[in-house]
């Protein structure tokens, strides 16, 4: 079991869902706030942000090395150039981690270095995120898991022996509360490439909690991660898609979004808990099952065949596995069409 802000992370625990802000504020602090309150409106548990600056994720360079040229929403920008745009300042930081505690949501971030960990630490932030591209930054991990507090590891990039190094680097650094997602680094990401079967597979492997970062459009591989037991869910938020900026196009506005936690949360409702109890209308509805009727008037000694005797609806007479007994004996009484067949009627 994993706590992350007063919300617990295990096996029978709902869903943890969280909306990333990332760049979706267009360096517009009120828009970030905005955001937050819209996030909390929508249900999301928890608020993410990133925290870095351009100077600590990247340096300044246009050489072929940091141009980005992958196919991606971003090509022919460079790296530096892109993060400058993408940032959150980190004196909006305080104020941020403070309108989510007053709207009652968790929040956390993803440091992309050390200088992050320290300035998270310090707004005593409840648990930590790596993302996707850091999986191999091992010092970071290691940083990050020495405070000792839940450590959520995106893998869209990953290949199994990174995020066994990762899991194995939170543990040799005393910390278990590792959580894995499962991630398509793909801006948006084909739906056919969520692979979540991955997912099972990696909480069986690793022994962690596991569940989703979310880069597809619509809400089925929520729901289907969900079902297949994901108890976090991760998808990145926006208040407008006007609003534009490098993360606009994947991301779910209020509306889409209220839709994919509402969509989460009825998943949970079906698969609620293995049990063979009938409910109180079940339970009802079972005088509609089969049972022996006489279905032909019978006389008092007549003999009970299958011509006046059968296993019909509905569910008022002997359970129909008495039917071989009950054939061949004799009645008791005269019996009329239609009543349901009892003990008394037979010897």
């Amino acid at each position: 079991m994993i706590e992350i802000g007063g919300f617990t992370v295990s096996d029978e625990s709902p869903s943890f869902i969280i909306a990333e802000l990332s760049a979706n504020h267009n360096h517009d602090k009120q828009i970030a706030i905005d955001t937050i309150r819209a996030a909390k409106k929508a249900g999301a548990d928890a608020i993410k942000l990133q925290t870095y600056t351009p100077d600590t994720i990247t340096i300044d360079c246009d050489n072929k090395y940091f141009q980005i040229d992958q196919g991606t929403l971003w090509d022919g920008r460079t790296l530096y150039d892109l993060y400058k745009q993408a940032y959150t300042p980190w004196e909006w930081h305080k104020e941020l981690f403070a309108v989510a505690k007053e709207e009652g949501l968790v929040c956390f971030s993803s440091p992309f270095d050390k200088t992050a960990v320290d300035l998270l630490e310090e707004l005593h932030t409840p648990a930590y995120k790596i993302a996707s591209f850091e999986i191999q930054d091992i010092p970071l991990i290691e940083y990050v898991a020495s405070k000792k507090k839940p450590v959520i590891i995106s893998t869209g990039i990953a290949t199994f022996e990174d995020i066994e190094l990762a899991v194995e680097t939170c543990r040799k650094a005393g910390n278990e509360d590792i959580i894995i997602l499962k991630c398509t680094s793909a801006y948006p990401a084909p739906i056919e490439l969520a692979n979540l079967r991955t997912m099972l597979d990696m909480k069986d492997k690793f022994g962690v909690q596991v569940g989703l970062s979310d880069h597809t459009e619509g809400n089925t591989v929520p729901i289907v991660a969900t079902s297949l037991g994901g108890k976090v869910i991760e998808k990145h938020f926006i208040l407008d898609r006007s609003i534009g900026g490098p993360d606009a196009d994947f991301s779910l506005d209020p509306t889409g979004f209220k839709s994919m936690v509402d969509a989460v949360r009825d998943a949970e409702k079906a698969l609620g808990k293995v049990t063979y109890e009938l409910s109180e209308k079940v339970q009802k509805n079972r005088k509609f099952a089969r049972s022996l009727f006489v279905v032909k008037n019978i006389k008092k000694g007549e003999v009970f065949t299958e011509e006046n005797v059968r296993s019909i609806r509905p569910g008022y007479g002997l359970h129909p596995k008495h039917l071989n007994q009950v054939l061949g004996k004799r009645s008791t009484m005269n019996i009329d069409r239609g009543t349901p067949l009892g003990t008394l009627h037979f010897t």
